[in-house]
């Protein structure tokens, strides 16, 4: 870096929170529903990061189970320590806002919609990462999601 006779060195941006999550994930859990099943599900989870400091994350769940099918996708950006976007369970046709904050382990979410009032937190430990979601007043009663890191980043378009 070259740094000029009385200018200051050029700050570096500190890195975003999503910088952890770029990538594939692939992994097992349960989804439980309200009748009282509760199936094995095998997923595979995609982050793509978007922006010139990477505050933008696009986020893709897809678990298959002898029972049926869940698909996730949401798009959301992040501010300051807030996270804001959009989220929508595509089977079921369920769709919301959705707001939360970095943690010290990850992030935690709310997601809330005419069909649809969830809580969901995604814990990182190292290569590994936990994802919950609480589905309320809904026919769904949650997702749980262990997962190890499959690949290298996905990076979209700056």
């Amino acid at each position: 870096m070259l740094v000029l006779p009385g200018q200051p060195p050029a700050k570096a941006e500190p890195p975003s929170p999503f910088d952890q999550l770029a990538g594939r994930w692939v992994g097992e859990g349960r989804f439980g529903v309200r009748d009282g099943t509760t199936e094995a599900v095998k997923c595979r989870v995609t982050y793509i990061l978007g922006g010139d400091t990477h505050e933008e994350l696009k986020q893709s769940i897809r678990c298959a189970s002898a029972g049926g099918n869940v698909e996730i996708q949401s798009a959301v950006t992040h501010k300051d320590g807030t996270i804001a976007g959009t989220w929508k369970e595509l089977v079921r046709d369920m769709s919301g806002e959705v707001t939360g904050t970095v943690t010290p382990k990850g992030f935690r979410v709310a997601v809330r919609g005419a069909s649809l009032n969830a809580n969901m937190d995604i814990v990182m430990a190292g290569a590994k990462q936990v994802i919950e979601i609480q589905f309320i007043e809904s026919s769904l009663i949650g997702l749980t999601l262990i997962l190890d890191k499959a690949d290298a980043p996905s990076r979209g378009p700056s």
